[in-house]
């Protein structure tokens, strides 16, 4: 694929994306190619390869040679998503706190900062794409010391396909001093080097959503 090619997959992919997370594309749309590339003005392979690119990230799902679909919701999936999440990043933080210096302790105080201006805007937590870049930027900076690329990076994919389910918990009103509070309380413990108070706060801060959404989490 050449460097145009390259860029207009990337191009559609992002608004893609957007779009699902937002729950403009509905759960279990169909996704036609033709459609897709007349939409964004693009050719169908580009078009192809972006939907492929989120198949592979979990936000869409192939149907065999019949085309793709927005990928559903269930109960069985986010506790899958949480799940994983939590293996990944309790792993993932542990070695954070073990190995990380000055520069990741003020990277973290940094993003609660941004965290805490964007949600303090109003009373009640309003959804945005500013307020996802900040809060995804947050917990991407509590493992941020993990030495494995790979880890941080399904961690970041995991955080994505939880997204959709958290614009259905944001659909109901959340004090915004409440939120913030939470993930105060969650950088305060993880920067006492506590690891063990550490991992039991982010485990429970990670099945959040599943619970206000489904009720307790399946064994």
């Amino acid at each position: 694929m050449d460097l145009e090619s390259t860029t207009l997959t990337e191009r559609a992919e992002a608004a893609l994306e957007v779009a699902i997370v937002k729950g403009e594309l509905r759960p279990d749309a169909k996704l036609k190619i033709a459609e897709i590339a007349a939409e964004y003005g693009i050719s169908q392979t580009p078009a192809r390869e972006a939907l492929s690119r989120l198949v592979s990230r979990g936000l869409v799902v192939a149907v065999g040679q019949r085309g793709f679909r927005v990928a559903p919701l269930s109960g069985q999936d986010l506790a899958d998503i949480t799940s994983t999440r939590i293996v990944l990043e309790v792993a993932a933080l542990r070695q954070s706190i073990r190995k990380g210096d000055a520069k990741w302790e003020g990277e973290i105080v940094s993003c609660l900062h941004q965290l805490k201006r964007v949600a303090g805007r109003s009373r009640l937590l309003k959804n945005s794409p500013e307020l996802d870049r900040v809060h995804k930027s947050f917990h991407a900076a509590l493992i941020a010391a993990c030495t494995s690329p790979r880890t941080v990076g399904l961690a970041s994919q995991l955080y994505d396909q939880a997204s959709r389910y958290r614009n259905l918990m944001l659909s109901n009103a959340i004090v915004a001093d409440e939120f913030v509070a939470e993930h105060e309380e969650l950088a305060n413990v993880v920067l006492s080097r506590s690891a063990n108070a550490a991992v039991t706060k982010l485990t429970a801060h990670l099945q959040r959503t599943y619970h206000d959404i489904y009720g307790a989490m399946p064994d």
